[in-house]
């Protein structure tokens, strides 16, 4: 029965942890997601152009989603496991980082293409325009991996 009682405790102890974790998360407002494949890269699969060179070194989840961002929405603080290609559509997006102390915002214009680095980098993804923000997203994952993990506002932004 004494052995019980520490038990109780850390399990406690750790869902209370869970829970706080939870509760500190910044999950997405007015951002609707929406799939249109999942498929794997085999390791071992290799391409070099002029421009480009990819050697796949793990199998890889190779995702595409298009996202659309309502005016005043936002993707909430979060993170990726592997990289990320985006190609903003319509709109505007205003990307800030977790890293920058600043919280100093880059925005990328209908036409724009850049890559999150991924591997648990933190950043937000906000619309500040008066129309859809419209971006396709194909993610790099370790294979089953989710797309993203929701984290806490790192507390460099005012908002």
């Amino acid at each position: 029965m004494t052995r019980l009682i520490p038990r109780a405790l850390a399990l406690g102890a750790i869902a209370t942890l869970l829970a706080i974790g939870a509760a500190s998360a910044t999950p997405g407002a007015g951002a609707s997601p929406s799939t249109l494949g999942r498929g794997t890269l085999a390791a071992g699969d290799k391409i070099k152009t002029d421009q480009l060179k990819l050697d796949v070194r793990h199998d890889l989840d190779v995702v595409t989603q298009t996202i659309t961002i309502a005016p005043g929405g936002h993707t909430g603080w979060h993170s990726h496991p592997g990289p990320v290609f985006v190609t903003i559509t319509a709109g505007a997006m205003t990307f800030d980082d977790g890293d920058d102390p600043s919280c100093t915002p880059v925005v990328y214009s209908t036409g724009d293409a850049f890559i999150d680095q991924g591997s648990g980098h933190v950043h937000i993804a906000r619309n500040e325009g008066a129309t859809n923000l419209v971006l396709y997203a194909t993610y790099l994952l370790p294979v089953g991996a989710p797309l993203r993990t929701d984290q806490p506002a790192p507390g460099n932004c005012p908002f």
